[in-house]
Parts: C-alpha cells; sequence; structure tokens
C-alpha cells in the first residue's frame, strides 16, 4: 500500500473523528432550541467556512464561480440539498428508532448506497467487479457493513443495559426515516462526483491538490443549507412552542455562551469535510468512489471510541464493550481490505 493511500485514509480517520465529535459543543447550549442552536452552527459550517476557505484559495472568487455553466452547477446543487435532507432525517431517525438502532440502518444504508451508486453514475462499473482491486474493495465495503452492524449491536445492548429508549419509539416511522436518510445522506458522494470539473478548475489555477475540492462546498453545502436552514426556519415561524424572540431573551452571558459552542460545533461539523477533501485527493481516481465507504465506517468507529473515552459506557457491562471493541476491529478490518484492493 503506497504513502498516499495510507494517508488518505488517515485524512478521512481524522475527518470522521471531527464529525463524531462535532455535537459535544451543541450540547453545552442551555434554554436555546435545537432549530436556533443548528442554525447558527449551521451557518457557519455550510456558508461562512466554504465561503471563506475558496475566497483565500481562490485567485478570483466570482470568475471562478462563472466559469461554470448552470448545467454544471445545479447537479452539485441538488446533490447538496439532496444531502441536507438526509441530515433532517438523520435526527428524527434517532428520535423514533434510538441511537444504535438508527445508526445501523442509517448509516449502513447511506454507505452502501454512497459507495456503490458513485462507481454506476461516474461508469465505472467495470473497475468495481472486473478487477481484482475492484473486488477487493468491494469486499471492503461488505465488510464495512458488518463492522457498522457489530458497532449498532453493542450500542443497543449498551442502551438495553442503562434502560435508555427511544423519545418516541415507532418502529414502522423509524424505518421508513431511515432508509430515507440512508438514500439521502449518500447526495454527499454523488455531489463529489458531480463537482470533479470544479476540482479540476481549481486544478488548473494552480491550487494544491489537496484543497481543489473545497471550492466546490460553496455550492454543495449552499444545497444542504437551503434544506437545513429552511426547515429551521419555518419550525420557528410557525410551532408555538418554539420562539427565536425568547432565545435570544436569556442571559447577556448565556447568549454569548450558547453562540460560541454553537460555531464551535459547526466548525468541527466543516472539518469533517475540510479533511475528506484532502482524504478524497489522496485516494486513486480510480477509485475516489471509496472516499464515501471510508468517512461512514470511520463515523462509527470514532462514534464508540469517542463514547469510551467520554465514560459512556461506564456501568454496562463486559458484554457490550466487548462487542463495540469487535466492531471496531472489523472497521479497521474493512479499511485495510479496501486499501490494499486501491494499491492493487
Amino acid at each position: 500500500m503506497n504513502s498516499s493511500i495510507v494517508l488518505g485514509i488517515i485524512w478521512h480517520l481524522i475527518g470522521a473523528a471531527s464529525a463524531a465529535c462535532f455535537y459535544a459543543p451543541f450540547k453545552q447550549v442551555k434554554h436555546w432550541s435545537w432549530e436556533t442552536m443548528w442554525s447558527l452552527g449551521g451557518f457557519f459550517s455550510w456558508i461562512i467556512l466554504p465561503w471563506a476557505v475558496s475566497y483565500v484559495l481562490l485567485p478570483d472568487f466570482w470568475a471562478y464561480y462563472g466559469s461554470f455553466s448552470f448545467a454544471t452547477l445545479l447537479p452539485v446543487f441538488l446533490f447538496g440539498a439532496m444531502w441536507g435532507i438526509g441530515n433532517i432525517n438523520y435526527g428524527l431517525t434517532m428520535r423514533y428508532l434510538g441511537m444504535s438502532m438508527g445508526i445501523g440502518i442509517a448509516i449502513g444504508i447511506t454507505l452502501i448506497i454512497g459507495t456503490l451508486m458513485t462507481p454506476v453514475l461516474q461508469g465505472k462499473i467495470g473497475i468495481l467487479f472486473g478487477t481484482l482491486g475492484g473486488q477487493l474493495t468491494l469486499l471492503g465495503v461488505f465488510v464495512a457493513v458488518i463492522g457498522v452492524a457489530i458497532v449498532s449491536y453493542a450500542g443497543f445492548l449498551k442502551e438495553k443495559a442503562l434502560g435508555i429508549k427511544a423519545e418516541e419509539f415507532n418502529l414502522r416511522k423509524g424505518l421508513i426515516l431511515a432508509v430515507m436518510c440512508g438514500i439521502f445522506s449518500a447526495g454527499m458522494s454523488f455531489a463529489m462526483s458531480a463537482a470533479v470539473p470544479m476540482h479540476e478548475a481549481a486544478r488548473a489555477l494552480g491550487i494544491d491538490p489537496l484543497y481543489v475540492a473545497l471550492p466546490s462546498y460553496v455550492v454543495i453545502m449552499g444545497g444542504g443549507a437551503v434544506v437545513n436552514l429552511g426547515f429551521c426556519f419555518i419550525r420557528l415561524a410557525t410551532r408555538k412552542t418554539l420562539s427565536l424572540r425568547a432565545d435570544m431573551s436569556v442571559a447577556k452571558s448565556l447568549l454569548l455562551t450558547n453562540a460560541v459552542f454553537s460555531i464551535i460545533g459547526g466548525v468541527m461539523w466543516y472539518l469533517q469535510f475540510f479533511f475528506y477533501a484532502w482524504g478524497h485527493a489522496s485516494i486513486p481516481a480510480e477509485y475516489d468512489y471509496m472516499s464515501w465507504m471510508l468517512h461512514m465506517s470511520f463515523y462509527v468507529l470514532c462514534g464508540g471510541i469517542v463514547g469510551l473515552v467520554l465514560k459512556e459506557w461506564l456501568g454496562v457491562g463486559k458484554k457490550p464493550v466487548r462487542v463495540l471493541c469487535i466492531g471496531a476491529l472489523v472497521i479497521i478490518l474493512a479499511a485495510n481490505i479496501v486499501g490494499l484492493g486501491m494499491a492493487l
């Protein structure tokens, strides 16, 4: 396995670690509605940071985006909006199924769809099934799904031991939302594929290969922002139990603290895709669709590790922790199989 692939896998791991930790600052926000907190963090994650980073990278910000046709930008934006719908459904899935079952189904589906549908859209299906490297990466996806399932089962055992239940458990509604989340969340993988002309244009401007995907985030995350912010603003305007004015009326010290934690959470959410871009750039072009599999499986892996570090597994007994460790090892094995397949 060459050093570039190893480095790409490491960048994906770092990005996934940021994703696994991003909600911790949001938990420190007090006396604000989820919609207000999510909107502020998302505004920095989906708008401020992508625009600021792109403005620094590009020699002429407006000329770069103006050089693309509407036909080029529209699919990138729409796939970003698709990813945004997946984000909303993710939260609702946790509400109706609980964390373990919700993550297992949603992440498993988006891992499979985002990884396998991308080469179909790119016309690379022959590489996936017709070469030894492609077959190994396909095996890696299968092993990763098993790893996600094992970690999710560990989460189920943990919730059972601690007596944790979904807020409003509803199997039928939860399964529908989990499937929708899995499908729509794969929009990020599709958006990155559709944005290849933007990446190539950035490379032609002399931008470092590690950063060529970052300018496309202005369009991709713009699509996600429209969906997420629209959802939050509509709820704030129409739900009698929600009030932006009430959220802004808390003590000034708490207002500042809430704003800081929300922004930190948004920054950490953006950083997952900042490092995703680095990992994506280090993966061989013919296997770039594997970036999504690495990101999502590492997301589950890092989520379990973060839970152990934060002592969320204390008092659950040995079996759940043992199952978690087995699942983590399976995911690590999957990453190595994928890396070997890309190296051939």
